[in-house]
């Protein structure tokens, strides 16, 4: 997309994570300013594309699994980014067409596209909040979560690829704890985040300087302070692990390598 050409309440001058992430995944929708944030950390971290591939096979394979095996058929996806084949009420409506899936994000353009593509089956039900993870109370007060998602009954909080986004200073356990107050028990959580705890300590020093040239804020977190989000959750087999080692389809010998992919994943259940 052309710098001019940015709709009303876009800056293209500053790279968004829904864009950037849109760009490793072969996407189009994306600015200069999102191609060269994304070029930034692959300078550091080469394997950026693989991680963010790997990380979309994941949610498809969870998807799968909570409406297939867990019988879940309302899911919240907080930073939905760019619809591409396999969003989460297409593998979900697939399984049973009665899904109801409220996705939400922050940025104009994955508005623009969801509106137009996020269309449901008949007998389900998809809708869009223009929201930031970092306003829960915006996120749970909203009219359409209301509308379209029954909280007194198990949801599926999907937080895939998105809570690396919040720094320290975000309260990222505080968000999460309070997106979970009010879901029904019996309520699952999805959850992914990059991990520096594969890199050697000259390339954890590397990626971290290139998150902050990005202009992205971004936050990896080791394995002990991925494993707080789940604090008062039962973690579903195979437990905290590399999304690619999560309930794989793949034999290990054709699977991404732990270290290329860095990243943690797993879920869990609200009791």
């Amino acid at each position: 997309m052309d710098d001019e050409q940015a709709p009303p309440g876009i800056d293209p001058t500053k790279a968004h994570p829904s864009r950037r992430y849109n760009y490793w995944l072969g996407g189009k929708d994306n600015y200069a300013v999102d191609r060269e944030s994304a070029e930034t950390v692959a300078s550091a971290f080469p394997t950026v594309r693989l991680a963010a591939q790997e990380n979309r096979r994941f949610l498809r394979r969870a998807v799968s699994y909570l409406a297939a095996e867990r019988g879940v058929r309302q899911f919240l996806d907080i930073g939905t980014g760019l619809p591409s084949a396999g969003n989460v009420h297409e593998v979900a409506q697939e399984i049973d067409p009665s899904c109801r899936v409220v996705y939400v994000d922050n940025d104009p353009i994955v508005l623009a596209h969801a509106r137009a593509l996020l269309t449901s089956t008949p007998e389900g039900a998809t809708a869009y909040l223009d929201a930031d993870l970092r306003d829960p109370e915006k996120i749970l007060t909203h009219p359409d979560l209301h509308a379209t998602l029954d909280l007194s009954r198990p949801v599926a909080l999907m937080l895939v690829a998105i809570m690396h986004f919040l720094t320290d200073d975000d309260d990222p356990y505080g968000v999460l704890a309070r997106l979970l107050e009010p879901l029904a028990p019996g309520s699952h959580v999805v959850i992914t985040h990059a991990t520096g705890d594969h890199l050697t300590p000259e390339q954890y020093a590397e990626t971290v300087a290139a998150n902050e040239r990005s202009g992205v804020p971004f936050r990896l977190r080791s394995k002990e302070e991925f494993t707080r989000f789940f604090t008062g959750l039962e973690v579903l087999p195979p437990g905290i692990t590399s999304i690619v080692e999560w309930r794989p389809e793949d034999p290990p010998e054709k699977r991404s390598s732990v270290e290329d992919v860095s990243m943690y994943g797993a879920v869990a259940i609200k009791p």
